[in-house]
């Protein structure tokens, strides 16, 4: 049985996402976020004390988009996978992983300097100015969503999940409104998506169950 420990709608939300749109079984640890100072006890599982943590069998992974490239090669193949010799693989594991590096990484920083921080260590400049970073390498995305749904091999693919997630964090920050017409689109498309809305709902479930704070990780407030 796999097991995902997950904080709501915090980047754990990319594998479970993509759990559901496999449709594997799976077991959900809710945490309180942050879990490295509310729940001491995960460091035992991930010293780093952060999510995503994916544990299946023997294999232990704490990176989000590599946790979504090894479930789609590891039980999709062909499917929301890209094999390596299609054309698309370079184009595939270029969005993979800038969905994380390029575009999750500056509204991190974004929401530490301007809503984490307590108050006196809080940088106005700073936030600015990775909202402006994250919005103008999200220009990459609409224009490789020119002509088509998807972002690459013509179909819907891990990568959109995990793009999808960068999208689903800048709409808690207020920066919907600023994206493109082909981003917008994009955008409503993912959300319409089954196995997205019941990620949602099985999240705030688990975490009532669970006995953990429903608010979504981005809307914490110190």
């Amino acid at each position: 049985m796999i097991t995902l420990y997950h904080c709501v709608s915090a980047r754990s939300l990319r594998p479970m996402w993509l759990l559901e749109e496999l449709g594997l079984p799976y077991q959900l640890q809710m945490l309180p976020f942050p879990p490295r100072a509310l729940a001491r006890e995960f460091l035992q599982h991930n010293p780093l004390g952060t999510v995503p943590l994916l544990v299946d069998g023997s294999a232990r992974l704490s990176e989000s988009a590599a946790i979504c490239q090894y479930l789609a090669a590891r039980h999709s193949p062909g499917g929301l996978d890209v094999a390596v010799d299609d054309a698309a693989f370079a184009s595939y594991l270029n969005w993979l992983h800038m969905s994380d590096a390029t575009l999750t990484f500056p509204q991190t920083l974004l929401l530490r300097y301007r809503y984490f921080e307590a108050p006196e260590r809080r940088q106005p400049q700073v936030a600015e100015d990775y909202q402006r970073w994250f919005l103008a390498r999200l220009r990459a995305v609409e224009a490789g969503l020119q002509g088509q749904e998807f972002l690459c091999a013509g179909r819907f693919t891990a990568a959109d999940v995990a793009v999808g997630y960068a999208l689903l964090l800048a709409q808690h920050l207020g920066l919907a409104d600023q994206f493109g017409p082909a981003v917008a689109a994009y955008w409503a498309r993912l959300q319409a998506r089954p196995a997205f809305q019941r990620a949602l709902r099985i999240q705030h479930e688990a975490a009532l169950a669970q006995g953990v704070p429903t608010t979504p990780a981005p809307d914490l407030r110190p």
